[in-house]
């Protein structure tokens, strides 16, 4: 029987319950901007939700809705969610303008 390989995440930062509007854009085989949210958010990256898998070191455009921050990213994991959707974990690479931490 094939060993399973469990995956723990390790965070430098505590993340924060935070509901907030964002777009992000980059897909490889669905191109088109994705208007969604975060589940929690660090000063480093945020846990946002989309309607796409995405591949692990993936790059990514993080954006506001609002336009105070942008920064490219990178994908540090994707999680199924129940129903339909996925869970990404998403790394700032070049943070610009404000973010909410």
């Amino acid at each position: 029987m094939p060993l399973k390989t469990k995956f723990v995440f390790h965070r430098a930062e505590k993340r924060i319950l935070m509901e907030i509007p964002v777009l992000i854009d980059g897909h490889r085989e669905a191109p088109g901007l994705e208007s969604t949210f975060t589940e929690n958010v660090s000063a480093r990256g945020a846990r946002v939700i989309s309607a796409r898998r995405w591949e692990q070191d993936e790059p990514l455009k993080f954006a506001s809705r609002t336009g105070e921050f942008r920064s490219s990213a990178r994908v540090a994991y994707c999680q199924s969610l129940q129903g339909d959707g996925f869970a990404i974990g998403v790394e700032f690479l070049n943070p610009k303008g404000r973010w909410v931490v």
